[in-house]
């Protein structure tokens, strides 16, 4: 359940891609015979398939999977699977009809007329599309939260699997250093102290050699990489992040220009898509190109974001070391964020090419005063946090630079006794 629920996120990211893709293929391509499998009842039945298949995998089968590890058996039945199985499903039976009775109830108060109290009664047409247009707006919100804090977050991640420059630094001094370092704490591990009354914490002190070991290899790392690789691919990353960074921000303020003078701008949905009569950017295939490039940056830039979140910190998978719990939290996250990536880039006007099937359904997209402040919010957030985040590298690499960093510290008495622990008093009496 958990491969399937990972497997239409997955379609659910290249979803928008690809269908921006087949566009710009059948516009280059009309008369072409072996394209002629590109068309708009192709692209409506996946996006109709993915709708399908994400409904089903959060509304039934997560939540079967999550009861299914914590459920025992009834009492007094036989153990076995086959008791799980039945405990899961009459939990799932319940959950079912709680939710459904909130979302009726909540749909009979938003709506009082006539029509839209008989459309309660419908289950297929009514219910899985308006709870999944809630769960939609959460994703959209979720990403409004996590894409620019992982924006700025994405040139951190990207420093530490890159090697940076050698600029203004003395590589060899500050790894005899840190050698000198890495042995004066083993010379302690091994209970050679320099004072007989100074306790020391073994925990602490294996927390700072591993810290102190792992500055020693990337500094070696460093030394050993080759000025192509140093000199070069660092700094090309990073032009790289920041003009998809800075393209995103202002496609973003563009649309919301049109916002202001074209209603057109708004997301809206169609029946029938009409693929290759005209190219969904202004500058063509290399436009096109641009959004679908930039469409799976935003959905990494969110991941990252969505980890690096304190709250969300804790669901981050470890290598042979993640519960099936955690397991289950992290692909219901990943299908959230990735079914409400094409709603979130035609929403932001990253791309124009409109929703189709049941994702234009949403009654919010059409709301000219959400649609117009999310897109101001996720402008200023953008900002906020990439002003943040170069002003404290700059200030932390000038610091590095010049050797500021390893000027000592003032010892205060808190850490003056966390570091001495607890000491006789009669000594110093």
């Amino acid at each position: 359940m958990c491969t399937f629920t990972l497997a239409v996120s997955a379609a659910a990211v290249f979803l928008l891609p690809f269908s921006i893709i087949s566009n710009e293929i059948l516009l280059s391509l009309p008369d072409n015979y072996y394209m002629q499998w590109l068309n708009g009842s192709l692209l409506h039945g996946l996006w109709n398939l993915v709708f399908l298949f994400s409904n089903i995998s959060l509304v039934f089968l997560m939540p079967f999977a999550y009861f299914f590890t914590e459920s025992e058996g009834f009492t007094g039945s036989k153990k076995g699977v086959m008791a799980r199985v039945y405990e899961t499903f009459v939990v799932l039976f319940l959950l079912t009809l709680l939710v459904f009775g909130i979302v009726w109830v909540a749909s009979a108060i938003i709506s009082s007329d006539a029509t839209s109290r008989e459309s309660l009664y419908d289950l297929w047409d009514y219910y899985l599309p308006y709870l999944y247009s809630c769960i939609s707006l959460f994703g959209v919100l979720l990403l409004l939260l996590c894409t620019p804090f992982g924006l700025s977050r994405m040139f951190t991640v990207t420093g530490q699997l890159l090697v940076k420059p050698k600029v203004l630094e003395d590589l060899d001094e500050q790894l005899n250093c840190t050698r000198f370092e890495e042995a004066a704490i083993v010379h302690k591990l091994n209970g050679n102290f320099s004072s007989c009354w100074v306790f020391f914490s073994v925990e602490s002190l294996k927390h700072q050699f591993h810290s102190i070991h792992a500055r020693r290899l990337k500094l070696e790392m460093r030394r050993r990489a080759s000025p192509w690789q140093s000199n070069l691919g660092y700094p090309l990353a990073m032009l790289l992040l920041l003009t998809l960074t800075g393209i995103s921000v202002l496609l973003v303020g563009f649309h919301v220009f049109q916002l202001l003078i074209d209603e057109t701008a708004m997301p809206k949905r169609l029946q029938d898509p009409p693929l290759g009569k005209d190219s969904i950017s202004m500058f063509g295939t290399l436009g096109a190109a641009v959004e679908v490039v930039l469409i799976f940056y935003l959905m990494v830039s969110s991941v990252v974001g969505f980890y690096s979140f304190p709250f969300f910190i804790k669901l981050a998978p470890r290598r042979q070391d993640t519960t099936m719990t955690k397991i289950i939290g992290n692909c219901v996250s990943l299908l959230v964020l990735s079914s409400a990536l094409p709603v979130f880039s035609r929403t932001l006007g990253i791309t124009n090419f409109d929703l189709l099937g049941n994702f234009g359904r949403f009654n919010w997209l059409g709301n000219f005063y959400i649609i117009f402040l999310y897109n101001m919010i996720f402008a200023g957030l953008t900002a906020m946090c990439l002003v943040k985040k170069f002003t404290r590298a700059m200030q932390a690499e000038l610091l590095r630079a010049f050797g500021l960093d390893r000027l000592p510290l003032p010892v205060t008495r808190s850490s003056t006794s966390v570091m001495m622990g607890p000491v006789n008093s009669k000594i110093f009496s």
